[in-house]
């Protein structure tokens, strides 16, 4: 019997809960804990249960699978807010802030090894096609965070660099979560190419609404500090496109708030950027790039060769996700 989003949710959160870490060494485990129960949507949990649901109905199988995926994100959450020297995550405490760097570290180090020990609970046959997509996807979200990282120091990141980077760093574990659970409940190899591509392209439009609510949301809404990405100095779309889009005199003015050179900081900083995106208009330009995205997701949606009425869940699910405010 198929599931709606929420109750697939709710499933997974009590299945969650249910993990047992070992009472060892508890400042190694206790951190990981602490990440898992500060919240998030548990997105990629829900894709793998939702693409398994196309196709099987005993979601015991599709478990292990999602466990990994939640696993594996939350390690390279717990490393990224070290790279990018966050203070807060979900509104909390990022690991390295309410621990300590050390910590963070090997935290992270443990739950990527548990993450391939949950895969390890399939038949051998299958766990060889899961272990190669994981792999294959875990080295693309590494490029793809190295990219970010050239970014900083970079004056010539193009758009297209940008995407390419997203695509990488976050877009394509939502598609391996979709093709795992397309995997263990059957899903043909064409279907599983569509499953990828729905939920890749989802990904690609989901980071790009995620830079919009970094810019324009306050912290209050998105749990976040407030301009993080202009803090940080981030390449994202909207200050590729708004260096496209400016005079040539506010543009440089946008290089210049962004360079080393530049001594203005914290909410200043943020003020001024946000208002030099705003003048160019490319919060427009944003949400057109991402309904793009969209449509071209939803095509790989229509594709998949299951009833419309099982669809429905995913596409509903997708378009709540692309139209949130937090």
């Amino acid at each position: 019997m198929s599931k709606n989003i929420l109750e697939l949710q709710k499933f997974y959160s009590s299945a969650l809960e249910k993990v047992n870490l070992p009472s060892i060494t508890p400042n190694l485990y206790d951190p990981v804990h602490y990440i898992l129960g500060i919240g998030g949507k548990r997105i990629r949990p829900v894709l793998v249960l939702a693409a398994y649901n196309l196709y099987g109905e005993n979601f015991d199988e599709a478990i292990p699978a999602a466990h990994a995926v939640e696993y594996f994100h939350n390690f390279s959450l717990m490393h990224d807010d070290i790279m990018d020297a966050a203070d807060l995550r979900r509104g909390s405490q990022t690991v390295h802030k309410k621990y300590d760097l050390n910590t963070a570290i090997l935290s992270g180090d443990v739950m990527l090894i548990k993450a391939y020990e949950f895969l390890e609970a399939y038949p051998a046959d299958l766990q060889v096609k899961l272990f190669k997509l994981f792999n294959a996807t875990s080295v693309k979200i590494c490029e793809g965070q190295q990219m970010d990282i050239d970014f900083e120091t970079r004056d010539d990141v193009s758009i297209t660099e940008y995407l390419e980077m997203i695509t990488k760093k976050t877009a394509v574990l939502l598609g391996l979560a979709q093709q795992f659970g397309g995997l263990i409940g059957g899903a043909s190899d064409v279907d599983s190419k569509h499953l990828y591509g729905f939920a890749k392209n989802m990904g690609i439009a989901f980071q790009v609404q995620d830079d919009v609510l970094d810019v324009f949301a306050s912290s209050l809404d998105s749990g976040k500090t407030e301009g993080g990405d202009i803090l940080q100095k981030k390449k994202t779309y909207l200050y590729l496109k708004s260096l496209e889009l400016l005079g040539e005199q506010d543009a440089e003015r946008l290089k210049y708030l962004y360079s080393d050179q530049d001594e203005i900081g914290g909410t200043e900083l943020v003020e001024e950027g946000r208002a030099l995106m705003k003048d160019c208009h490319v919060k427009v330009y944003a949400q057109e790039l991402k309904e793009n995205y969209q449509q071209l997701s939803f095509s790989h949606l229509d594709s998949i060769s299951v009833e419309d009425s099982k669809k429905e869940v995913l596409r509903t699910y997708a378009t709540q996700l692309l139209n949130r405010t937090s």
